[in-house]
């Protein structure tokens, strides 16, 4: 977990640029905020550092990549059987994402298929994991707000 870090106006349009036009680069980012190549460079290393930017990597789009169906997998695990649950949920690569959550069950897995009878692959593969007891899954239909962190930028 990262330390929550003070953003400045200047980190604050700086985030906006990159979210709004990531491949600018660091110049374009300088001349557009009137400030040198140097102090936007320094400002973006710093945002790097205290987990503001978490990556750099692109967002890509599952269905994209041919997985247009998704879903979200709740899991009910065996007792002391977290790590190594995890540990094989993430072994399949159509497990996206695995958090814990507090509530009835103790993980909620986001999945992605090819189509259904793929879909059921996945579900098979997870029920097979050591550690889970039993799962319940809804189908997403639409997704209507994507993830987003941008307001959370201008809200300060």
């Amino acid at each position: 977990m990262t330390t929550a870090r003070r953003l400045d106006g200047l980190d604050r349009r700086l985030l906006g640029l990159l979210m709004s036009e990531p491949r600018a680069g660091v110049r374009e980012f300088a001349r557009r905020l009137g400030v040198a190549r140097g102090t936007a460079q320094s400002r973006l290393d710093k945002l790097v550092e205290g987990g503001v930017i978490a990556s750099w990597a692109p967002t890509l789009d599952p269905a994209g990549l041919g997985y247009p169906l998704s879903a979200f997998v709740h899991v009910h695990l065996a007792q002391a059987r977290l790590d190594s649950t995890c540990a094989g949920l993430a072994r399949i690569p159509q497990v996206l994402e695995v958090v814990s959550v507090a509530g009835e069950f103790d993980l909620v897995c986001r999945v992605v298929a090819r189509d259904h009878e793929h879909l059921e692959d996945v579900f098979g593969a997870i029920i097979a994991t050591e550690g889970v007891l039993r799962t319940r899954t809804e189908i997403v239909l639409t997704r209507r707000v994507g993830p987003r962190v941008a307001q959370l930028v201008e809200e300060g």
